[in-house]
């Protein structure tokens, strides 16, 4: 089941000189700290003249998968939506 969340959270992300790119590596929500196992996809989408980077992702066990968006205006984290994968 996918549930709306839009919750601001902790992110842990990690930059990569290599492939000149930054990705969350660790979400912390209620809580709880997520490892972040795969990044499914990321984008930008422009809101006026703000910039944010959406991604989704699930947890290192593929048990849930989250949508983040990261607001570059503020430089803060928003989740979204979670997903346990299952229909309603």
């Amino acid at each position: 089941m996918r549930e709306k969340i839009n919750e601001k959270i902790s992110v842990v992300t990690v930059f990569s000189a290599k492939q000149r790119a930054a990705s969350p590596y660790m979400l912390n929500w209620q809580n709880k700290d997520y490892h972040v196992g795969q990044i499914g996809y990321h984008h930008t989408v422009r809101r006026g003249e703000t910039l944010h980077h959406i991604y989704e992702v699930t947890d290192k066990d593929s048990n849930l998968a989250f949508r983040l968006n990261f607001d570059t205006s503020n430089l803060h984290w928003v989740l979204e939506t979670v997903s346990d994968g299952l229909a309603d």
